[in-house]
C-alpha cells in the first residue's frame, strides 16, 4: 500500500523550508517542462493533463477509478508525474510547472500558496461541488480537499485478554494495556501532541491551540514504553505483526491491509486526527481547462465512492457514502458512524507552530 499523499514524509517543515526554495537555482536535472507551452485559456485545454500524484498501490487504483473513465469520457489522456515539493515548487517560480493539476495534502497546498504557487479557483468550474457536497472547510481560494486519511489506534487483538483499548488514555495505560508502543516521528507525520492531551483528559473540541507544555509532559509519562518511532506507512503493520509492540499509531488504511495478511490487529478510531488531502492547480499550468475538467470528475460523488471501493480512503464527499454498500462504507473510518469520534488537524495551527514543536520534539526524543 503507497502513501496516498506524496509529500506526507517530504513535507517541508515550517515557513522557513519554503521560503528557502526561493533562492533555488535552475532545476535542470528534474525538469523544467520547457516543451510545455501555457495553453489554459484555450477552451477544452490540451489533448493531455498533467497530474502530480502517488504511484503503487494508490497510483494503481486512480487509474482503475479516476483516470481511465475519464480519458473514455472526455477524450483526453492523463499523465501522473511523481514529484517531490522543492523540484515542483522550482519549476513553478520559473513559469513552467510540470504538471497541471496537483494531488496532495492540504496543509501542504497552504504553503505552496505562501510561495504564490497555486492558481485562485473558479468554484463555477468546479460542478461536482454541488453535487458531492464537499464540506465548507475544505474548500479554499486554492484548493479543495478529495479525501482525508485518519490517525488513529492500532493494536493486537491477542495482547490483552480480549480487552479492547477505547481510548488514548488507554494507548497510555500500559499497565491495563501492557507491551510496547509506537508513535510517529515528524519524518512520517506531524508529532502526535493532541493524542496526548487527549489521553490527559483535554476534550477534542478544547485540543486548539495546543498545549504544548502539557503534551509533551504526557508524552514522557510514555516515553520509556515507546519502542519505535516510525517514518513510513508500512512500519506500524511490521511492528505490530512480530509483536514488537501492542499498540501503534497508525494511518487508518493499513488496517485493512494487515487484516487480509492474517494479523491479529484492529483499529480503534475514538480520537482519530484527520488530515484531508486535494485538489489544486500550479501556477502557470499548460492546461488549465483539462486541470478543470480532471478535478470536476474526480469530485463527483460516484467516482469517489468507487475509488473507496479500489483502495481504502476517506472520500470528503459525504454522498459518497451512500453509493457505498454498508460493509464497504463502515470499512472505512470516514463512515458516517464514526466520524464524530475523530477531530480535524487545525492546519492553520500546526503552519504556525510545526517547526518550532518539530524541534523540541527531536531534543525530547533524543532524550
Amino acid at each position: 500500500m503507497s502513501d496516498p499523499v506524496i509529500g506526507r514524509r517530504t513535507l517541508l517543515r515550517g515557513a522557513g523550508g519554503l521560503a528557502a526554495l526561493a533562492a533555488l537555482p535552475s532545476l535542470a536535472a528534474c525538469g523544467t517542462g520547457t516543451s510545455r507551452t501555457p495553453s489554459g485559456s484555450a477552451k477544452g485545454g490540451g489533448k493531455t493533463v498533467v497530474v502530480r500524484d502517488s504511484g503503487g498501490s494508490y497510483g494503481a487504483a486512480l487509474q482503475k477509478a479516476i483516470y481511465t473513465p475519464f480519458t473514455q469520457e472526455t477524450g483526453i489522456s492523463v499523465k501522473v508525474l511523481n514529484l517531490d515539493d522543492a523540484p515542483l515548487l522550482a519549476q513553478i517560480k520559473q513559469g513552467r510547472p510540470q504538471c497541471d493539476l496537483i494531488n496532495n495534502a492540504m496543509m501542504s497546498h497552504l504553503k505552496y500558496v505562501k510561495q504564490d504557487a497555486l492558481e485562485t479557483l473558479d468554484p463555477d468550474r468546479v460542478k461536482s461541488l454541488k453535487s458531492a457536497k464537499i464540506p465548507d472547510n475544505q474548500i479554499t481560494e486554492h484548493a479543495i480537499g478529495n479525501s482525508f486519511y485518519g490517525q488513529c489506534i492500532a493494536y493486537r487483538t491477542d495482547a490483552f485478554d480480549g480487552k479492547k483499548p477505547e481510548s488514548w488514555a488507554d494507548f497510555w495505560d500500559t499497565k491495563a494495556f501492557q507491551g510496547g508502543r509506537a508513535m510517529v516521528s515528524p519524518d512520517g507525520d506531524l508529532p502526535e501532541l493532541e493524542f496526548a492531551l487527549l489521553a490527559d483528559g483535554v476534550p477534542m473540541d478544547k485540543l486548539y491551540p495546543l498545549d504544548v507544555d502539557r503534551a509533551f509532559k504526557v508524552l514522557t509519562r510514555l516515553r520509556a514504553d515507546i519502542k519505535k518511532f516510525w517514518d513510513s506507512g508500512p512500519l506500524p503493520g511490521v511492528l505490530l505483526s512480530r509483536q514488537e509492540v501492542s499498540m501503534s499509531t497508525v494511518w487508518d488504511g493499513r488496517i485493512a491491509d494487515l487484516q487480509k495478511q492474517g494479523v491479529p490487529v484492529a483499529r480503534q478510531l475514538n480520537g482519530m486526527r484527520r488530515q484531508f488531502q486535494g485538489y489544486a492547480i500550479a501556477k502557470g499550468a499548460a492546461n488549465v481547462d483539462g486541470a478543470y475538467q480532471l478535478m470536476d470528475f474526480s469530485l463527483r460523488p460516484e467516482i469517489q465512492a468507487n475509488l473507496a471501493k479500489a483502495f481504502p480512503s476517506n472520500p470528503s464527499s459525504p454522498v459518497a457514502y451512500a453509493k457505498l454498500t454498508e460493509d464497504q462504507r463502515n470499512a472505512l473510518a470516514g463512515a458516517p458512524k464514526y466520524y464524530d469520534k475523530g477531530f480535524d488537524t487545525d492546519m492553520d495551527w500546526w503552519l504556525k507552530n510545526e517547526a518550532a514543536v518539530t524541534k523540541r520534539w527531536l531534543e525530547w526524543a533524543r532524550g
